[in-house]
């Protein structure tokens, strides 16, 4: 068994789908449990939805333009589907009626609900057209499976309860020749039953938790880039693909914030020994990148790491005391009410300093630590990361920026600069 996940920018539209079955038509003699995105910019425009829902503010036109762009797609891919176009309806009324009554219950939870519609409509068509391109496949429910605890919007695994459903639900459906699932990443359902989501970007995850529970050969990450690069090629020139590196390195680099592999997807595979493999849909023939036990590589090559929208946060002890770790305790249980999460942090005698990204929830921990600290911040920061560095690499990094906070250990460079 093998998985294969493809992200929303694969399944964007009728011709990418059309192109996931051509990715798949190579491999058609392997057995596959195929975790797919929601299409394109489909959550983040659900969270329209949601924001017009908390505002009060008519959804109902927003459902409407992403019903219409979805169901042109099957048209084309899978015109004589009746059982996926009903599936499809059924699923879009279902959103509608939810959002046309008043949501109760805690906020997070209706985001979860309301943007797992995404996946849920993505893999009825991928399914839809693979089934009318002669590759057999079974639609599964993923919130059948993926078992996790009550955190919204980051939930976290419960492993036994998973690994009891895929043998009750996911089993049963591996009985083809070749067998051939289509599933959705990035949701799950807790112990009482509500919609959850692993996060954004958690699709990756999603197809790391069924090879974990499948025991799987290998996991492919089906991309718009040929693999993983030493920097984002999106924004930078001569950027390095690194055909081969460790399940460490590939964990460090997307701790730091490498946006090609979710944070949480390698060590469910570094686990068990399952390759994972980031390969371009784009040109299937490409080398791609492997990521495995084998750390030779690691070091061979400089890789660098841009977070932008960052906010320099220092809080300092009113009376000029040391901050000790009961200061610490506070403040970072204050960081957890309010769901910030610290990209980087600094300590001296008198001053407890953070990097964080800038979102919504950073100005109501502000104010809170504000009643016990002085609390000074910087805006539109930058926090850069060179994993491997060199000086000549910092340098031209640096070039023409002026650096808030430096810090260095034997392999790993960071600077906030303005």
């Amino acid at each position: 068994m093998k998985v294969f996940k493809f992200g929303g920018a694969s399944v964007k539209d009728a011709a990418g789908v059309r192109n996931v079955a051509t990715v798949v038509k190579r491999h058609a003699q392997d057995d596959l449990l195929i975790v797919v995105s929601a299409m394109g910019k489909t959550t983040n425009a659900l969270e329209e939805v949601v924001r017009a829902c908390r505002e009060g503010a008519d959804a109902k036109p927003l459902i409407a333009a992403l019903r219409a762009t979805h169901e042109a797609a099957l048209r084309e891919v899978a015109p004589d589907d009746g059982h996926a176009a009903t599936a499809l309806a059924d699923a879009f009324d279902a959103l509608m009626r939810y959002v046309g009554r008043a949501m109760e219950g805690p906020a997070d939870r209706n985001y979860d609900h309301i943007v797992s519609f995404g996946e849920v409509w993505s893999t009825i068509i991928v399914a839809a057209h693979l089934n009318a391109a002669a590759l057999p496949s079974h639609w599964l429910d993923a919130r059948e499976v993926v078992a996790t605890d009550g955190l919204h919007r980051a939930a976290r695994m419960d492993w036994e309860r998973s690994a009891a459903n895929a043998q009750k639900v996911l089993k049963p459906l591996l009985t083809g020749q070749p067998a051939r699932v289509v599933t959705q990443g990035f949701i799950g359902r807790s112990t009482e039953g509500y919609d959850t989501t692993l996060g954004r970007e958690g699709s990756d995850f999603s197809a790391a938790i069924f090879a974990y529970l499948l025991d799987a050969e290998s996991v492919t990450i089906w991309k718009d880039v040929a693999g993983m690069y030493n920097a984002d090629p999106k924004k930078f020139a001569d950027t390095k693909l690194l055909e081969h590196i460790s399940y460490k390195e590939a964990i460090e680099l997307s701790y730091f914030g490498a946006s090609v592999i979710h944070p949480r997807t390698l060590q469910p595979l570094q686990q068990k020994s399952i390759p994972l493999y980031v390969r371009s849909f784009v040109d299937p023939e490409a080398t791609g990148s492997t990521i495995d036990h084998q750390s030779a590589n690691d070091s061979l090559i400089p890789s660098f790491i841009h977070k932008p929208g960052q906010v320099l946060i220092s809080i300092t002890p009113r009376d000029l005391s040391f901050v000790v770790e009961e200061n610490l305790s506070g403040i970072f249980a204050a960081f957890a009410r309010h769901g910030v999460h610290i990209n980087l942090m600094q300590n001296s005698a008198v001053a407890f300093t953070v990097c964080v990204d800038n979102s919504h929830r950073v100005k109501p921990l502000v104010l809170e630590l504000r009643g016990e600290y002085e609390v000074r911040w910087n805006e539109d920061c930058e926090l850069i990361t060179v994993r491997h560095f060199d000086e000549a690499t910092v340098k031209k990094l640096l070039q023409g920026k002026e650096p808030l906070i430096e810090q260095r250990s034997r392999n790993t460079a960071r600077f906030v600069v303005k």
